[in-house]
C-alpha cells in the first residue's frame, strides 16, 4: 500500500507539472489572437485541430498503453507536448497548426496511459479516490498556471509558451527516471473481456457512456474554447482578469475533487454524480449570458467549472470500473469521443462567436441539456456493484 501511494504521487505530481504548462497559455489566447488578427471562426479551427489529431490517434493510443505500457507512452506523450508548446512559441500561422497537432498526439498518449496506470494500482474501491486526486492535480495545474501566463505575458505574450515545453519536458523527463511500469491489475480481470476494437463501442455496457461524453464535450468544448474571448470582447477582460478566474474556478473544483468526490461517489453513484453535475454546469453557461458584474461572471464562472470538475473523473471511473482488463482501451475510447466534441465544438462555437458573442453558450446549454436526458435513460451494468 505504501509503495502504491508512492507511485501515485510520483504520477499525480509529473501530472500535475504537465497541466501547470497547459494553464500557463490559457490567458494568452486573446493576445495572440489580437497580434495575428484572428478571427473566432480561425482560432475555432485551431482548437478543432488539436482535437482532430487526438480522435485519429486515440484508438491507436490506447491499444498502445495496453500492448506496450503505460509508462513508455505516458513519456512519449509528454515529450510530444513539449515540442508542440515550443512550437507554438515560436510560430506565426502554419507552425501553431502544427503545434496543435502534435498537442493532439500527445494528449491521446498521456490520458489512457495516466488513467489505465491508476487503474493497474488500485482496487474498484479506492480507486474513485484515486481519479478524484488525478483531477484534482489537473484542475492545480490550472490554478497555478494561469497566474503564472498572465505575469509572464505581461513581459512577452510568448513567454508562456517556452515555460511550458520546460515544464513538459521536465515531467517527461521525471516520468522516465522515476516511474515503473505496473503490474497489471489481476482485479480487473474478473470482469471478462473481448478483444478490443470498434465493434466494442457498440457494447451495451460502453455505447451510453460514450455518448454521454461526446454530447458533453460537444457543448463544454464550444464553452470552454471561447470563455476568454467571451470576456476580453462583451467585458474588455484583460488578461489578468481571465487568470484570477480561472484560477478561481480551478481552486474550488480542486477543493471539491479532493474533499468530496469520493463521498459524492459513494453517496450517489457515477451515473447520478453526472446527472447533477450537466444541471449544475448547463444551468450556469447559460447564466453567464445575463450576468453583466465583475462579481457575479466571476461567481458564475467559478461554480460552472465545479460541474465539470465533478463530471469528468465521474464518467472515467465509471469507464475504469467497466472496462476490466480493457483498461487501455477505454481510456482511449473515452479520449476520441471527448475530442470527437472538442472538433465540432470550437468550429460551430467560433462560428457563432463572429455572428454574437453570446451565441457559443446558448449553443452548449442546449448540447448539455441532451447530456442530461440522456443520462435518465442510462443505467449500470449488472455485473458491477455501482452506487445508486
Amino acid at each position: 500500500m505504501k509503495k502504491q501511494n508512492m507511485t501515485l504521487t510520483i504520477l499525480l505530481t509529473n501530472l500535475f507539472i504537465a497541466f501547470l504548462g497547459i494553464g500557463l497559455v490559457i490567458p494568452v489566447t486573446p493576445t495572440i489572437m489580437n497580434e495575428l488578427h484572428l478571427s473566432g471562426t480561425a482560432v475555432g479551427y485551431m482548437v478543432a485541430c488539436f482535437a482532430v489529431t487526438q480522435l485519429i490517434v486515440s484508438p491507436i493510443g490506447g491499444r498502445w498503453v495496453d500492448r506496450f505500457g503505460r509508462k513508455i507512452m505516458i513519456v512519449i506523450g509528454l515529450f510530444f507536448f513539449s515540442v508542440s508548446e515550443f512550437l507554438f512559441g515560436i510560430g506565426k500561422t502554419v507552425e501553431m497548426f502544427i503545434s496543435r497537432m502534435l498537442g493532439g498526439i500527445s494528449a491521446a498518449f498521456i490520458m489512457p496511459g495516466v488513467t489505465a496506470f491508476i487503474a493497474d494500482i488500485t482496487t474498484i474501491k479506492t480507486r474513485p479516490k484515486a481519479l478524484g486526486y488525478m483531477s484534482a492535480a489537473i484542475s492545480t495545474g490550472f490554478i497555478i498556471g494561469p497566474g503564472i501566463g498572465g505575469f509572464l505575458a505581461e513581459i512577452h505574450s510568448r513567454l508562456p509558451f517556452f515555460f511550458a515545453a520546460a515544464f513538459a519536458l521536465l515531467a517527461a523527463i521525471l516520468s522516465m527516471l522515476t516511474l515503473r511500469e505496473p503490474e497489471r491489475n489481476h482485479e480487473n480481470q474478473d470482469i471478462k473481456g473481448q478483444k478490443t476494437g470498434f465493434k466494442r463501442i457498440f457494447a451495451p455496457m460502453y455505447f451510453i457512456a460514450f455518448l454521454i461524453i461526446l454530447i458533453s464535450s460537444f457543448g463544454l468544448a464550444s464553452f470552454e474554447s471561447l470563455f476568454a474571448l467571451f470576456v476580453d470582447h462583451k467585458f474588455g477582460f484583460t488578461a489578468s482578469d481571465i487568470a484570477i478566474m480561472i484560477t478561481g474556478g480551478a481552486i474550488v473544483g480542486a477543493i471539491t475533487q479532493v474533499v468530496l468526490f469520493d463521498r459524492f461517489t459513494r453517496w450517489f453513484g457515477e451515473i447520478h454524480l453526472i446527472r447533477y453535475s450537466l444541471i449544475i454546469s448547463t444551468s450556469l453557461v447559460f447564466l453567464l449570458t445575463i450576468v453583466n458584474s465583475y462579481f457575479s461572471i466571476l461567481l458564475v464562472t467559478v461554480t460552472v467549472f465545479v460541474g465539470f470538475d465533478l463530471m469528468r473523473p465521474a464518467v472515467t471511473t465509471y469507464l475504469s470500473k467497466i472496462a476490466g482488463n480493457e483498461q487501455g482501451f477505454a481510456g482511449g475510447m473515452n479520449s476520441m469521443f471527448t475530442s470527437i466534441g472538442n472538433v465540432f465544438g470550437p468550429i460551430i462555437g467560433g462560428m457563432l462567436f463572429d455572428i454574437d458573442v453570446n451565441y457559443p453558450f446558448y449553443f452548449a446549454t442546449v448540447t448539455l441539456a441532451i447530456g442530461i436526458a440522456l443520462t435518465i435513460a442510462w443505467k449500470a451494468p449488472a455485473h458491477i456493484k455501482a452506487s445508486t
